[in-house]
């Protein structure tokens, strides 16, 4: 459980890596894709996409930190560990998918990173626990009764 707790440690941080990679393509693209003579950064369901993207960003990096934080006091406990994977994994993810979006059909293409990091969240989302292994390591955590089995 050590060392699953340290890989998803790395997953915590790692993910939002991505995320934000994405948010700074979908950024760049919409920015440089003039859409009606003028840039689709310009629209407002565009401002909107990509406003949402930043504010989960930024709650999954203050996540983060204060996850950090505890393993800097010695007080991280396996459930904060699972909470940042979980969260920081389905935030990229959501991300991700955004990002797409607004990439149009280019989104899909290699010569943007964002489908590249869409499926290897997809990945990221299975391995070093599952989402439902997650749900109930902090659902333990919160009752105090394993349901494992």
């Amino acid at each position: 459980l050590g060392c699953l707790n340290e890989a998803r440690f790395g997953i915590v941080f790692g993910a939002l890596g991505a995320g934000r990679d994405c948010l700074e393509a979908a950024i760049a693209y919409a920015s440089d894709r003039e859409v009606f003579d003028k840039p689709l950064s310009g629209y407002q369901l565009t401002q909107a996409k990509l406003a949402e993207m930043a504010l989960e960003l930024g709650k999954g990096m203050l996540l983060a930190e204060r996850i950090g934080r505890l393993k800097d006091n010695g007080t991280l406990r396996p459930e904060h560990v699972s909470m940042g994977k979980l969260n920081n994994v389905r935030a990229a993810l959501q991300i991700a998918r955004e990002a797409r979006t607004i990439l149009g059909a280019n989104g899909i293409t290699l010569e943007y990173p964002v489908m590249r990091h869409a499926n290897n969240l997809e990945s990221v989302l299975t391995y070093e626990g599952t989402s439902e292994v997650h749900l109930l390591v902090i659902g333990q955590a919160l009752t105090g009764v394993g349901a494992f089995r």
